[in-house]
């Protein structure tokens, strides 16, 4: 057997993935550790699983500050943002960590998240054998489109970053931080690529969905079985800078309350006294058994944050996407190109136009047939145990 480290930045929605393929491989009986911030993700850590705990870099006061600065950015700024202010301070703060972790659990392999540069930092110095994890395949699909010039940026920064802590100057110039040159696992299908043709060492593993550390309780008496269920939800960061956008699609929903009951993933108070009023139609709740409520959903209103969709499409669930910055227009574009759902604006859309959007989805096969095919995509792609399975003849 052997011995796999894990290394993820201090963000949910990338925890879960590796969470789930490391819980895999260690059904297996390899030796499984993830190395991370224990502040931000410890409970994301399911029990057996050993945590290697990276040193905190922020505290909550600095992380609520750069979360609120980058709510106000879209765009090309948005991204200067995420790299400038968050992920290569990370990556020169994990660094040192990530080499002791090394050094102490001696893995055959890392398996990096795309952007815990830091750690593919060291894995490149040192040699060593590593895949990336890519928890969405944004940088797969032309993210940058007419900004070429900001993914030659990008580019840049990381070539230099390299250069600054020690990588040769022909490896800087040849190797992206962001994409190891031995395996590269993708959390998604290739038919929702615009070009599908990628080197050979990538492969798509679908929904990496697997071994959770807590699963939220849900009164599932509560769903009606003569009506559809819609699940809005803007998963755990951009929740908190979404309340206009949350009770406008509750208030939106509940005009097609004879027809379907919504479950809206919000913070308390946010919507209480509409569900209040009509405890029947609304269900609000902090967090819920997202996974587990799939097979019982007609359609998805989401931020187009890649988990969710690709959790609501490996189900065949058509989507309503309300993109907001960084990956998701990327992947809000996907979901809209393949057929299998709809756009409406983050900073516009009103209870019609949610509705609207929502009416449409249930209403007009097409989506749901869409949807039906990518599910079928996503089947044939494996999730947990494919990507456990390309890691094993890393390793062997």
């Amino acid at each position: 057997m052997s011995r796999l480290l894990f290394v993820v930045p201090p963000l949910t929605g990338h925890v879960n993935p590796a969470v789930g393929i490391a819980g895999e491989l260690a059904a297996r009986g390899h030796e499984v550790a993830v190395a991370g911030h224990a502040g931000v993700i410890g409970e994301l850590i399911p029990p057996g699983l050993p945590l290697l705990a990276l040193p905190e870099t922020l505290d909550e006061a600095d992380r609520a500050t750069i979360v609120a600065r980058s709510r106000a950015l879209r765009g090309a700024a948005s991204l200067k943002f995420l790299w400038e202010d968050f992920l290569l301070p990370l990556a020169a703060a994990m660094e040192p960590a990530v080499d002791a972790a090394v050094d102490a659990f001696r893995p055959d392999a890392l398996v990096i998240d795309q952007q815990a540069v830091g750690a593919a930092l060291v894995a490149r110095r040192r040699r060593l054998r590593w895949a990336t994890l890519a928890t969405t395949p944004a940088e797969l699909d032309d993210p940058y489109g007419v900004m070429a010039g900001l993914g030659r940026w990008i580019t840049d920064l990381l070539r230099d970053f390299q250069l600054a802590r020690g990588v040769p100057a022909v490896e800087a110039a040849a190797g992206d931080l962001r994409f190891s040159d031995e395996l590269t696992l993708v959390a998604s299908v290739r038919e929702l690529l615009r070009t599908p043709e990628v080197p050979g060492h990538v492969a798509f593993v679908g929904s990496p969905v697997g071994r959770r550390a807590q699963t939220a309780s849900f009164p599932w008496e509560w769903l009606d079985p003569d009506r559809e269920a819609v699940l809005v939800s803007l998963g755990t960061v951009t929740r908190e800078a979404g309340g206009r956008f949350l009770r406008a699609a509750a208030e939106g929903m509940l005009d097609l309350a004879s027809r379907a009951q919504t479950i809206l993933v919000a913070p308390p108070g946010l919507v209480d006294d509409l569900a209040a009023a009509a405890p029947d139609d609304l269900l609000a709740a902090p967090i819920v058994p997202q996974v587990d409520l799939m097979s019982r959903l007609s359609a998805v209103v989401c931020h187009a944050g890649n988990n969710t969709v690709c959790e609501s499409l490996s189900h065949g669930v058509p989507l309503v996407v309300a993109p907001v910055r960084d990956d998701q227009p990327v992947i809000g574009e996907q979901v809209v190109r393949s057929g299998a759902g709809l756009r409406i604006k983050f900073g516009r859309a009103g209870p019609a136009a949610v509705r609207a959007a929502v009416t449409s989805l249930l209403d007009e096969p097409g989506h749901r047939e869409a949807a039906g095919r990518l599910r079928e995509a996503f089947a044939a792609a494996g999730g947990v145990a494919a990507a456990a399975d390309r890691l094993e003849k890393l390793v062997a």
